[in-house]
């Protein structure tokens, strides 16, 4: 992948450092809420599949803001988990735009797991070409810029290029304790992953392959979706750690297309072994059907 010259004219570095910048910051308020979170249940606004608490909220406000200061003159679009979409035109008209996932892995947080993430992308004509995920019960940031790698990063300023693992055989699949429909069960089970951890956020997951913890990483829809929020800051992470990311029929992701949902099967992987995998999967699935 051809490194990054530059964003909107702007220099890559200084796009990075202020991105890098609020996504300690917006760590640092998920925080906040998940320590005081222990002394009292938290607020929800929806309950369901999809709840929404106060620091999904505050997160996303203060995100938002910073992001919209510091870019008033870009030509930015800025798309969150919690922007009010019925103001929006989808897709939006920007070439450059935000995604931004203010806590992904909500019920993580409210189940007091520690899998949750902060998880901000910019994407370019639909791909993601910069990308932030902060891990707030670790205190670690994850970041990649097109062509620049990935990295994990601590709170002192201490960077580690992250590469994923080699291995082709006995793959480790990182999969959500629930979200389980029947369908994608029987997939898990007739692709013989036997070796599997089980963490929430998509992005704990992505970096547990970046991390060499993990190889393997699928999501099915059903009558719903994972979101461009949930797929966009991840998947640059994987690509620029060494491993892959499509679609089952191999196909590359593509966000603010107008819908916002990323449908079918979807594959991450170390990439070693990608093309079997997606292989065997559309197999399976064809099969299921």
């Amino acid at each position: 992948m051809s490194p990054l010259q530059s964003i909107a004219g702007q220099p890559v570095e200084s796009v990075l450092a202020i991105a890098r910048q609020v996504g300690w910051e917006a760590a640092d308020i998920a925080l906040q809420f998940y320590t005081a979170q222990s002394e009292a249940a938290p607020k929800l606004w929806q309950e369901g599949d999809d709840p929404v608490t106060a620091a999904d909220l505050a997160i996303h406000r203060h995100v938002l803001e910073r992001l919209q200061t510091a870019f008033a003159d870009q030509p930015f679009g800025y798309l969150s988990e919690e922007s009010d979409r019925t103001a929006l035109t989808l897709p939006l008209p920007e070439e450059w735009v935000w995604i931004i996932d203010p806590l992904d892995g909500t019920r993580d947080f409210i189940d007091h797991t520690g899998e949750f993430a902060v998880q901000i992308a910019l994407t370019y004509q639909q791909r993601p070409v910069l990308a932030v995920v902060a891990i707030p019960a670790q205190q670690l940031l994850y970041w990649a810029v097109q062509g620049q790698g990935c990295y994990r990063e601590t709170q002192d300023g201490t960077q580690t290029k992250l590469t994923v693992s080699d291995r082709q055989e006995d793959l480790i699949l990182v999969a959500s304790r629930t979200h389980r429909g029947d369908r994608f069960q029987q997939l898990l089970d007739r692709l013989s992953l036997p070796q599997q951890i089980y963490v929430g956020s998509v992005g704990v997951k992505i970096v547990a392959i970046a991390e060499q913890r993990a190889d393997v990483y699928l999501s099915l829809s059903g009558k719903s979706a994972p979101k461009d929020w949930d797929m966009a800051a991840p998947e640059l992470l994987l690509l620029e750690a060494g491993g892959r990311f499509s679609h089952a029929d191999g196909s590359a992701l593509r966000y603010n297309t107008g819908d916002i949902s990323q449908w079918g099967c979807l594959i991450a992987s170390n990439g070693p072994a990608h093309d079997r995998l997606c292989q065997e999967a559309t197999a399976l699935l064809a099969s299921l059907d």
